[in-house]
């Protein structure tokens, strides 16, 4: 027995935000000095690396769960199901419901209690809880639901990804300007009737020495108070690491699968940064000793930004929903996911449609 994907939804905020917007900001370096770049300069340089061009950002009456839950009710109604029906709620994010104006993370209740509360759901022993993993969260938190339905404590699962990053970004670093907002989600289902499901997955863990390539710290502006934090990362190390680990990843996760390189109909993988995913399924296809195949890899940062757990399943489901020119899943089709962020984590997860 597997699990397998009945029902896909997502949210995209309608606010947009180009590069335009920040124009007039302050731009510091770690030690609080002006950056010699003018914000034009800075947001092109941004661009050419990330491909980011624009960004959504929630509302501001929106937090988190809020977007967790149309994304969830998205997905339920395309599934068809009765939501008293599912075992478990499984919410990915990093940092809780943020209020827009506020720097604290509100984490209790869960999100994902937060989100059963406004499904309405009776059932108690629908279990819902939430998974801190970083941007791989969607995924570990779709290979926990695998786990509980092959164990047959569970036939459907809800797995939730959204975040609000443009809350807990410091104005004066411009990494600020590759985050963005959003949600996606699935339904999984038991099934034993087809080979349609789950193939193969893998998570790995590096804390050793990478613990902290992510982070939450103080902002640039020396002025500010010492005691906020906000997200920071080491861009360098990251995009090492990622180029490193993650292609050996991808190979071991489709190596255990049964399925060779030639099978792969798409690779939907964790946009992060446009220039760091090309180099990851760059390298990935060359431990086969083979070139990138055109159209295997669909990108939407361009337009939507970074939004950690939810670039995922919210990909997904634009494909899914013919949202998305040139690219289709169909019947029989083999797709690879992975994902890397904070932790340092990394995930891979192989599926047949």
């Amino acid at each position: 027995m597997t699990s397998k994907i009945i029902g896909v939804g997502n949210y995209i905020p309608s606010e947009t935000i180009n590069n335009l917007f920040f124009d007039n900001h302050v731009f510091l370096n770690e030690e609080g000095i002006l950056l010699n770049d003018t914000n034009a300069s800075i947001t092109k340089k941004l661009q050419k690396i990330t491909g980011i061009e624009e960004r959504r950002y929630a509302s501001s009456s929106q937090v988190t769960s809020d977007l967790g839950f149309i994304a969830a009710q998205s997905a339920i109604e395309d599934s068809g199901i009765d939501p008293e029906t599912l075992d478990y709620i499984i919410f990915a994010h990093n940092f809780g419901d943020v209020r827009f104006g506020t720097i604290q993370s509100d984490t209790v209740p869960s999100l994902a209690s937060r989100v059963k509360n406004l499904l309405k759901i009776k059932n108690n022993f629908c279990v819902a809880y939430d998974v801190l993993f970083g941007c791989p969260g969607w995924i570990e938190g779709v290979i926990q639901a695998n786990a509980f339905i092959r164990s047959g404590i569970a036939k459907k699962c809800l797995v939730i990804g959204a975040e609000t990053l443009s809350r807990v970004v410091d104005i004066h670093d411009r990494d600020s300007m590759i985050y963005a907002d959003g949600a996606g989600a699935v339904i999984l289902e038991a099934n034993d009737i087809d080979d349609s499901g789950i193939k193969s997955h893998l998570s790995a863990s590096y804390t050793l020495n990478e613990k902290d390539f992510l982070y939450f710290g103080k902002s640039y502006n020396n002025e500010s108070c010492p005691d906020t934090k906000y997200i920071k990362m080491d861009g360098r190390k990251i995009y090492e690491f990622a180029l490193s680990n993650v292609p050996d990843a991808m190979k071991k996760c489709l190596d255990d699968s049964g399925y060779s390189i030639n099978d792969l109909s798409k690779i939907i993988i964790h946009q992060a940064n446009e220039k760091m995913d090309e180099a990851i399924v760059e390298r990935f296809y060359q431990l086969y000793n083979m070139q990138v195949p055109s159209d295997i890899m669909p990108m939407v940062i361009s337009k939507l930004g970074n939004s950690s757990v939810a670039t995922i399943p919210s990909l997904l489901t634009m494909i899914l929903k013919d949202e998305l020119e040139s690219h289709t899943i169909k019947k029989d089709d083999i797709i690879l996911f992975a994902s890397v962020g904070a932790g340092m984590n990394i995930n891979a997860l192989v599926y047949k449609f």
